[in-house]
């Protein structure tokens, strides 16, 4: 009966103890190095990833990793906020990574200006009511 109560606790400690292994900024990056392989609008052997800041939550984790193009300086990259859930023992992106402010997101390019008519007003330039023309 002792035997199998130590046997039973070493399991435990053994199970959890690599469950926690994977809690790593280092496991989250691969999953999110995944994720961009993935892509086929994306060469992730030209971009740096590093995870700036992860919080675990059991199987799901939170992440706020950092791009920048290889040989590129700090001021060349950008952040974004990416949802995990951890799956057989990897991490797995949920979705989007959602931009940070003042980046653009994977892949797109900044905004273009609006094609409006010669005389249309700017978007969000609206006349207080009334007042006439």
């Amino acid at each position: 009966m002792k035997f199998h109560a130590a046997f039973c606790c070493l399991l435990a400690v053994l199970l959890f103890g690599c469950g926690r292994g994977s809690q790593t900024p280092e496991a989250v990056r691969q999953g999110v190095v995944d994720y961009l392989s993935s892509r086929p609008d994306l060469d992730p052997a030209a971009i740096e990833v590093s995870v700036i800041s992860v919080s675990f939550r059991q199987n799901e984790a939170d992440a706020t990793v950092a791009f920048r193009p290889k040989g590129g300086g700090p001021a060349s990259g950008m952040e974004r906020r990416y949802s995990l859930e951890r799956k057989g023992g990897r991490w797995v992106v949920k979705g989007k990574g959602q931009a940070l402010p003042g980046a653009q997101p994977h892949g797109v390019e900044a905004p273009q200006k609006s094609s409006l008519p010669p005389d249309h007003p700017p978007l969000g330039s609206r006349k207080p009511s009334g007042t006439a023309k």
